[in-house]
C-alpha cells in the first residue's frame, strides 16, 4: 500500500507522468531480458506489469526537487526503484535480492552507451563548465526552497591530489523513501554510484 503524504507535491511529475511511464516502459523493456534470466518469462512479465502499476500510482507523491535535470533524474529514478522493489517484495523477495536486481540494472543500461559517450560524460564530469553549476546548484539547495529535495555543500579541490568534493546533508532520494516506508532501499541505490565512477573515469 503507498504512504500517502500530507505535504504538498510539485505539479511536475503530475503534468508529465504520460512521458514519466513511457520512459518507465522503455526502462523495462531494456530490462526485460534480465528478468527473464534470473526469474523466468513468467514472473519476469508479472516484474514488468506490476511495477508499472506501482509506478503510474507513485507518481503524485514524488516531491518536487526543483528544475535541476540532475536532482530530477535522481528522484525519478529513486521512484522508478521503489516501485520494482514493492513489487519484488510483494512476492517475496529480499532488499538485497531488489538491490542487486537495482545494481544489474544500472550496469546493464550504462554498458549500453557508446563508448565514446563513457569517455565525455567522464570529461565533462570535471570540467569548469559542470564545476560552476555544481557550485550554484549548492548555494540554491542551501535555500532549502523545496522541503523534499536536496541540501548540499561544494568542496573545492587542492588542484593536486583532490578534485572537488559534494557533501550531502539531505537527500531527496532518502527523504523520499523514508516517507514512503522503504528507507532500507536507499542504501542499495547509492550502489549506483560505484558504477558511474568505474564507466566515467
Amino acid at each position: 500500500m503507498l504512504n500517502v503524504s500530507n505535504k504538498c507535491t510539485d505539479t511536475y511529475f503530475i503534468s508529465r507522468k504520460s512521458k514519466l511511464l513511457k520512459d518507465f516502459d522503455s526502462l523495462m523493456k531494456n530490462a526485460k531480458s534480465i528478468f527473464i534470466a534470473r526469474y523466468g518469462e513468467k514472473f519476469a512479465a508479472t516484474l514488468v506489469s506490476e511495477s508499472r502499476q506501482e509506478y503510474s500510482k507513485l507518481n503524485p507523491h514524488i516531491p518536487g526537487v526543483g528544475d535541476s535535470r540532475l536532482f530530477i533524474q535522481f528522484i525519478t529514478a529513486t521512484a522508478q526503484s521503489l516501485a520494482l522493489y514493492r513489487v519484488l517484495i510483494g512476492h517475496g523477495k529480499t532488499v538485497k535480492e531488489a538491490g542487486r536486481l537495482y545494481y544489474l540494472l544500472c550496469q546493464a543500461l550504462l554498458n549500453s552507451y557508446p563508448r565514446f559517450m563513457h569517455r565525455l560524460i567522464g570529461h565533462l564530469s570535471f570540467s569548469r563548465i559542470a564545476l560552476r553549476i555544481l557550485r550554484k546548484r549548492a548555494f540554491e539547495s542551501q535555500k532549502r526552497l523545496y522541503p523534499g529535495g536536496y541540501f548540499y555543500y561544494f568542496i573545492e579541490g587542492d588542484g593536486k591530489e583532490f578534485d572537488y568534493g559534494v557533501d550531502y546533508s539531505e537527500c531527496g532520494g532518502c527523504k523520499f523513501l523514508s516517507e514512503q516506508g522503504a528507507s532500507e532501499l536507499a542504501p542499495y541505490i547509492c550502489t549506483a554510484d560505484i558504477i558511474y565512477s568505474e564507466l566515467f573515469g
